[in-house]
C-alpha cells in the first residue's frame, strides 16, 4: 500500500502579553505525494519581524528558546494531481494546544501553557514559528524532489528570567533582559532512507548572536532528526541535539555576582562564563494520530515529549544545582490542521 508523503515539525513558546498564544504542538502539513517532505524547521529574516513593545513582566512569559527545541511532529495533506507545477504546493497549517515545561532552563518547577504554531510555503519558499523563533528557508523546495537543502536567516527573542519566577532563591536574583538573537540555520534532508520511500531523516545547523547587548554571545544547536509513517493514521519521530554557548550567555544566565549572592542567599558563581561549551543535550519523541483515518487530510492529534540535561559549568550553577534540575523534562499535545 502506498503511504502518505508526511511532513514532520513540532516546536514550542511560551505567551507574552502581545502574543496570546506560543507555539508547542506541530502541524499538519500540507503536502503532494509526489513532493518531498518539508523540513522539521525553518528560518526567517529579522527584517519581516515587527518588533512589539515588551513589557518585564509580559517578557517573562516567554519560553527560553532552548527549550523543546527539537522535537518533532508530522504533517500532511490530501494528494496534489497538478503535473505541471515547478515548486512543491502551496500550504498553510496551524496547530494549538498545551504544554507542560520547567519554569526557566535549569529550573525544577513546572508550568502548563497555551500553545500555538504556524508553519507554510509559497512558491517553494517555507517559513515557521518555532517557540520566539521565526525563519524562512531561502532555498526554493522543487516539486518531487529526495533531497532538499536548506539555508535562511532566523531572528529569535530569548526571555528566560526576564521576570518573576517560583524559585524563592532564584527570583531574588535580578531580573534578566529580553534579548533579541539574530543569525542563520542550514541543514538538509533527505526522504526514503530505511522503512519507506517516505521517511525522513535530516540534519540541520542554527546560529545565533545577541544584537541587543544584553548577554553579548553566541548560541550554536546542530541537530539530526529521523520520522517515519507508521500507517496511514499514524506516525513516530525523534530528534537529537547539542547546544553551544559563548562565554557572555553562560556569564549573563548561570553565573552569580557578589550582589546576586547577597540577595538570593545562593553562593558566588564564576563558572558558567569562563569559556564556550556545550551546555545542554536534548533528545525527543514525538507522533500523531489522524483523527479521520488519513494523516493527509483533516485534524490530527499530535503530542509530544523531550528531555534534556544540562551539562558541566552551567549544570554546576546554583540556580540548576541547588535551586533547580540539571534534568529537564518537557510534555506537549494538542489539535492539527491544515488548509
Amino acid at each position: 500500500m502506498t503511504m502518505p508523503d508526511l511532513r514532520l515539525l513540532f516546536r514550542t513558546m511560551r505567551p507574552a502579553r502581545w502574543f496570546p498564544l506560543v507555539a508547542v504542538a506541530a502541524i499538519a502539513t500540507p503536502a503532494a505525494a509526489e513532493d518531498a517532505p518539508l523540513p522539521y524547521e525553518l528560518t526567517a529574516p529579522a527584517d519581516t519581524v515587527p518588533a512589539p513593545a515588551i513589557d518585564e513582566e509580559s517578557a517573562r512569559y516567554l519560553q527560553n528558546t532552548d527549550i523543546d527545541e527539537n522535537i518533532l511532529l508530522p504533517g500532511a495533506r490530501s494528494d496534489d494531481d497538478e503535473g505541471d507545477r515547478k515548486w512543491s504546493r502551496d500550504y498553510i497549517a496551524i496547530a494549538a494546544g498545551v504544554l507542560n515545561t520547567p519554569d526557566y532552563n535549569g529550573s525544577d518547577d513546572r508550568r502548563f501553557l497555551p500553545a500555538f504554531y504556524l508553519r507554510g510555503r509559497i512558491s517553494g519558499f517555507s517559513f515557521s514559528t518555532r517557540g520566539t523563533n521565526f525563519q524562512v528557508d531561502l532555498l526554493r523546495q522543487r516539486r518531487g524532489q529526495k533531497t532538499d537543502f536548506k539555508f535562511g536567516p532566523i531572528i529569535s527573542l530569548r526571555g528566560d528570567r526576564t521576570g518573576s519566577v517560583k524559585d524563592p532563591q532564584v527570583d531574588l536574583l535580578p531580573d534578566k533582559k529580553m534579548a533579541v538573537e539574530a543569525g542563520v540555520f542550514a541543514g538538509v534532508t533527505h526522504t526514503g532512507v530505511i522503512t519507506s520511500a517516505y521517511d525522513q531523516i535530516g540534519f540541520r545547523l542554527v546560529a545565533t548572536k545577541d544584537v541587543s547587548g544584553k548577554h553579548g554571545s553566541w548560541t550554536a544547536s546542530p541537530t539530526i532528526d529521523y520520522g517515519s509513517p507508521l500507517s496511514k493514521r499514524a506516525y513516530l519521530g525523534v530528534s537529537a541535539s547539542v547546544n553551544f554557548y559563548g562565554k557572555g550567555f553562560g556569564r549573563y544566565y548561570y553565573d552569580i555576582d557578589a550582589l546576586g549572592s547577597a540577595a538570593s542567599g545562593l553562593p558566588v558563581y564564576t563558572g558558567a562564563g569562563r569559556k564556550a561549551t556545550a551546555g545542554k543535550y536534548t533528545l525527543g519523541i514525538a507522533g500523531a494520530y489522524g483523527l479521520s483515518g488519513d494523516l493527509r487530510k483533516g485534524f490530527v492529534l499530535i503530542g509530544g515529549a523531550q528531555y534534556g540535561r544540562l551539562l558541566s559549568r552551567f549544570a554546576d550553577s546554583p540556580i540548576v544545582s541547588q535551586a533547580g534540575s540539571a534534568d529537564q523534562w518537557l510534555f506537549g499535545g494538542g489539535l492539527a490542521y491544515q488548509f
